[in-house]
């Protein structure tokens, strides 16, 4: 069996892809230990300018695997650093210096939703759905999307998304600033190579100290507000609200919550 989270070079482009299309690129305990040693080999690679991260399948990520535990467990740490710690291999694209361009070959939702917004840039299928449907699982939201969100497409946009739990389609996604463009599935990834060459065609110095001086203009402690979030996520996790909107989800029908 292929590795479930792939690192390769195109001349001077990297590229990770997610590659468990049969489980909608889920973060189960196998994805996010690839995708740890992925981001890693890209962030120690010295010869890449840009690096896009992609996936396989109809999916980009469906974020949890309720099918699964929700939380990285077999130790003793608190249960809000466990939280945090399903989405530690994630926020480790926030450590690449070159920019990072999401290739959202489908749909991205929860924290696979949070994987595409912690890169730079986002180049979306028309067809797929994006959003954080968190709310509508009794959980509060986590991968740092409550404080990127706002800060790309404003706060009373980005509270009507969070607040409903509403996805959205590529073309709004593209219109409300979620994308940097909306192209046809196929096109995804062919486009996005295409700006990370225009990309890598530039300084490679100017390139990473512009992207250093965007992050650093805007205050963008991501990490930290991601662990500020996976103590309130801890806390949904273990209530009644929370599995009752799992089991519903995973029944295909409309929770009842009861506020416990």
């Amino acid at each position: 069996m292929t590795a479930a989270v792939r690192y390769e070079t195109r001349g001077d482009l990297g590229v990770i892809t997610l590659d468990r299309p049969d489980n909608r690129n889920s973060m189960t305990p196998e994805l996010l230990d690839a995708f740890a040693v992925a981001s890693a080999r890209a962030r120690e690679d010295d010869q890449i300018r840009a690096l896009i991260v992609t996936g396989t399948g109809p999916c980009f990520s469906s974020g949890a695997d309720f099918k699964s535990t929700l939380q990285r467990d077999g130790d003793d740490r608190a249960p809000h650093e466990k939280s945090f710690a399903m989405y530690e291999p994630f926020l480790s694209l926030l450590e690449i210096r070159v920019p990072v361009i999401g290739a959202l070959n489908g749909h991205a939702v929860g924290g696979g939703f949070g994987l595409a917004l912690v890169c730079d840039l986002r180049i979306g299928a028309l067809d797929a759905k994006y959003g954080a449907n968190f709310v509508k699982l009794g959980l509060a939201p986590g991968m740092s999307i409550s404080y990127l969100l706002p800060r790309l497409i404003g706060m009373a946009r980005a509270s009507e998304l969070l607040l409903t739990g509403r996805l959205v389609e590529g073309a709004e996604a593209e219109r409300l600033g979620i994308l940097n463009r909306a192209v046809l599935a196929a096109d995804v990834l062919p486009a996005a190579l295409a700006l990370a060459r225009t990309i890598a065609d530039n300084a490679p110095f100017a390139v990473q100290e512009t992207k250093r001086a965007i992050r650093r203009g805007l205050a963008l402690e991501v990490a930290e507000a991601a662990r500020a979030e996976a103590h309130v996520q801890a806390a949904s996790i273990v209530m009644a609200d929370a599995r009752e909107g799992i089991a519903a989800l995973l029944e295909k029908r409309p929770p009842k919550f009861t506020g416990r």
